[in-house]
């Protein structure tokens, strides 16, 4: 059960109150800001020294493996929404393991849970049956709407995006899908087709083979979009026109179409991905209404349309516990991974009995999919969810830390906007409102490190990087927001030369 008292806005300290009419410059002390109380007591750290650990990174890792901030964190604790450094300094993680930790970091249910099955059964693959598959999925399909009752457990995110890509080819007989610009869907060489992000590809041939790409309908960036567009309690500062239905749903919906008009076989599509709202591209939300009309779309021209909730599913956009519920449509296959188990290796597809039975053609199997260990922990993050009203708080603690930057946006001309719902937050940093040019990276990084300094943990995304990814374990309470909101807004006046 959410814990009531932490429900309530927190009042801002004189001391608070004082600093906002402060002229801060960048040489200005950074005053640290007031870091909520807990009760934990973490282990002492008794592992290699700072010094070996970077330097094993550095030879024994292979490059790819990139660690955040210029003097990276030795992290080894964490405790619900808090991490803890090898010198025991606690840091308040706004990122969650990139969207990954739902529930809490270690949290004691799912803990015992997977403590229980260690001592019972660790592995025999699927050619045995065992009980705890069995649970779990009839546990989880239970949350999806009509129809979508059949699963396929996998081990991450791009596992599960590319057997969707594979179950959709098959059951179309078509072999063309579409994905969003700025979409990510995973780095497996099947996957990185869908993912359009420079940044993400390497130069391999036939990754695209028979993936287009199509206009992203972004309300901020975009080329239409106003005050009214998006299922946010945070709209943009654009102007609207709209009337009964978001007419940039319907300008983006007719570029979709040109797709299918000019680029594609006529009426031979296998499907399009689209995450609910995008992740790693700076958590970009959709006009209402245009994620239904392309669903029906590509319907219509034989197609099946998948939705990615590796990071939106499981309540983490408050109002309902799928992301795609938020669209008012029915995916015909869902894809989900992260959040499913709180930081253990599990993901899944999600689709109809008649679309599954495809996969009957051949021989398909996944050795560690579904294994008692990942599907006692997937049911215990299911009870915990239930049990503490996680997707409630999601969306009270939520829309509270929406409204809070919604005010540091009116205060900073460098935050050009404020995007989301429930705890799948963006901030994107511009050089000015006017313009919306990104933020230089440097001072983006200034910006980011000061907050990592005061004791906060933001991720970073979009194609720029200028964007700071708000996805906080679900637990965390409105007293951690305001000193989150606290130490964004000392930075950036820190970071931020003023005229």
């Amino acid at each position: 059960m959410v814990l009531q008292r932490f429900l309530k806005p927190q009042p801002i300290s004189r001391c608070h109150q004082q600093f906002f009419r402060l002229k801060s410059t960048k040489s200005a002390p950074v005053v640290q800001a007031e870091m909520p109380k807990v009760e934990h007591d973490p282990p002492k750290y008794s592992g290699p020294s700072y010094e070996d650990v970077v330097k094993i990174r550095k030879d024994r890792l292979t490059p790819n493996i990139i660690a955040h901030f210029k003097k990276p964190l030795l992290i080894h604790h964490g405790k619900m929404q808090w991490l803890y450094d090898h010198s025991g300094r606690r840091y308040l993680d706004m990122f969650a393991g990139i969207v990954t930790v739902s529930v809490g970091h270690c949290h004691p249910k799912v803990n015992e849970a997977l403590k229980k099955q260690l001592d019972t059964l660790w592995h025999t693959t699927n050619i045995y049956m065992h009980p705890k598959i069995h649970e779990y999925a009839e546990r989880l399909t239970a949350k999806m709407p009509d129809g979508l009752k059949c699963v396929c457990f996998v081990n991450s995110g791009s596992e599960a995006n590319d057997l969707a890509m594979l179950i959709a080819r098959l059951y179309t007989g078509n072999y063309e899908i579409l994905a969003l610009r700025n979409a990510y869907h995973g780095m497996s060489p099947y996957t990185m087709g869908l993912t359009a992000h420079s940044t993400w590809r390497y130069p391999l041939p036939a990754v695209n083979s028979g993936i287009q790409h199509v206009m992203n309908p972004d309300p901020y960036l975009g080329i239409w979009g106003g005050a009214h567009c998006r299922d946010s309690p945070v709209q943009t500062t654009r102007s609207c026109s709209c009337d009964f239905e978001c007419k940039a749903a319907n300008e983006y919906y007719k570029q979709l179409r040109q797709a299918f008009e000019f680029s594609l076989p006529r009426g031979r599509v296998a499907g399009m991905f689209a995450e609910s709202i995008q992740g790693v591209g700076g958590t970009v939300q959709f006009p209402k209404g245009y994620i239904k009309k392309a669903a029906d779309l590509v319907r219509a021209n034989g197609g099946l349309f998948i939705s990615d909730e590796v990071q939106t599913g499981f309540g983490r956009t408050g109002e309902h516990f799928w992301g795609f519920q938020d669209h008012d449509i029915i995916p015909d296959i869902v894809t989900m991974a992260k959040g499913i188990g709180n930081g253990f290796p599990l993901a899944a597809v999600v689709t109809t009995q008649k679309i599954a039975d495809c996969l009957g053609q051949a021989l398909h199997f996944n050795t560690f999919g579904g294994n008692p260990m990942a599907s006692a922990v997937g049911l215990a993050v299911l009870d915990v969810i239930e049990e503490e009203e996680l997707q409630d708080n999601a969306l009270e603690v939520g829309t509270y830390f929406l409204k809070g930057l919604a005010e540091l946006r009116d205060r900073h001309e460098i935050i050009g906007d404020v995007r989301g719902k429930g705890l799948m937050i963006g901030v994107e940093l511009v050089q000015s409102k006017d313009t919306k040019a990104p933020l230089s990276a440097p001072h983006v990084s200034q910006i980011w490190e000061t907050c990592k300094d005061l004791g906060v943990l933001f991720g970073r995304g979009g194609i720029n990087g200028n964007v700071l990814r708000i996805k906080p374990p679900m637990c965390v309470t409105k007293d951690d927001v305001t000193f989150a909101l606290d130490v964004l807004d000392r930075s950036i006046a820190q970071n931020t030369k003023h005229d």
